[in-house]
């Protein structure tokens, strides 16, 4: 494939389909650094990839924050039949390393990732943004040297929850549901504006997703999409947060309780759910190695010539092993402050 995209980029080869469009990788020509390419029509009805981009660019300009854990972008134009987005090039989902994993994680595995993703979605708040789509498909480790980081990406549906007026938008009823429903927070099953507390709790259902393996109300029969989505709200309003954290470690049926008691305009107190897993992660006497479940699979699973379907992902994963951070050795803790990070 010899496509140029702008002066700069070339396409190489195609690496999946978006919501929205196809996805490519690629490269600069010029520094031969490898990137990602979105390509959107455009001619579709409703575009969405300058959207994304000009987020992507807003939230990327704060400098007190050095680790933001948001892909860089690098180009965004219209180019023949194509709303084009270059931007940095990462590496698998954690949807894709949970398959990896048998469709488990470790309670030591879910917590170095809360780690960084508690602070991901604190920094998007305090950008007057939420994320609305929050599931394991919209995180992606790095690449290289930054396999043990973690972005999140898709803010295709993301909203602005403070106007220019400096307010919180206003508290609506019967909107449809927005994001992914396996994942979606009960007051948007209910129909009502999302705010903050909704990506919190969502993130709540993403963690007992990866404990758990899979939850309560998944795989439910039904003849449409309104009546599945009716099934799933019914089944989420059945499941007590007990039942649903039954096994697990207090903490995560604190932190789900205490998303879904918010208010609507509320701000979380990111540090005290922050701390609350930090501690957890010291009184289960866990090592901030950022040995995640699937470091491990991909080591033992190297010379399986058994793994055809996950093999570039294990050689990818073992060509790239997690940093030996001295510091965070010492401390043997997870962060606490975003800022710090």
């Amino acid at each position: 494939m010899d496509v140029k995209v702008g002066k700069t980029f070339q396409l190489t080869k195609k690496l999946g389909n978006g919501a929205f469009g196809e996805i490519f990788h690629g490269i600069n020509v010029k520094t031969n650094m490898e990137v990602a390419i979105k390509l959107e029509p455009s001619s579709t009805k409703h575009p969405q990839l300058f959207y994304e981009c000009k987020l992507y660019q807003y939230l990327l300009n704060d400098s007190s924050v050095i680790d933001k854990g948001i892909p860089n972008v690098y180009y965004c134009a219209t180019e023949g039949e194509y709303n084009i987005m270059v931007m940095d090039l990462l590496g698998a989902s954690l949807e894709d390393l949970f398959n990896l994993c048998g469709r488990k994680f470790s309670v030591k595995t879910v917590l170095m990732i809360n780690d960084q993703l508690l602070s991901r979605i604190q920094y998007i708040h305090t950008r007057y943004f939420i994320h609305r789509d929050i599931k394991p498909d919209n995180f992606l480790i790095g690449t290289g040297k930054r396999t043990h980081k973690i972005f999140v990406i898709d803010f295709g549906l993301a909203k602005r929850y403070i106007g220019k007026d400096q307010r919180h938008i206003p508290y609506k009823e019967k909107k449809s549901l927005t994001g992914t429903a396996r994942y979606a927070s009960i007051s948007t099953h209910l129909g009502l504006e999302q705010g903050r507390r909704d990506d919190m709790e969502s993130w709540g259902h993403v963690m007992l997703y990866f404990l758990r393996g899979s939850l309560p109300w998944q795989n439910l029969k039904a003849q449409n999409k309104k009546d599945k989505y009716e099934r799933i709200m019914e089944k989420k309003l059945s499941t007590s947060i007990d039942v649903l954290c039954k096994g697990f470690p207090q903490e995560f049926a604190t932190y789900l309780t205490y998303c879904r008691n918010l208010r609507f305009d509320e701000a979380p107190n990111y540090e005290y759910l922050k701390k609350l897993f930090s501690e957890l992660f010291v009184k289960s006497g866990y090592t901030m190695d950022y040995y995640y479940d699937w470091t491990l699979v991909a080591e033992e699973k190297k010379n399986n010539k058994d793994n055809k379907e996950f093999k570039d992902l294990i050689n990818t994963l073992n060509e790239n092993p997690p940093p030996q951070y001295k510091q965070q050795q010492k401390s043997n803790q997870p962060s606490q402050n975003a800022q710090k990070q």
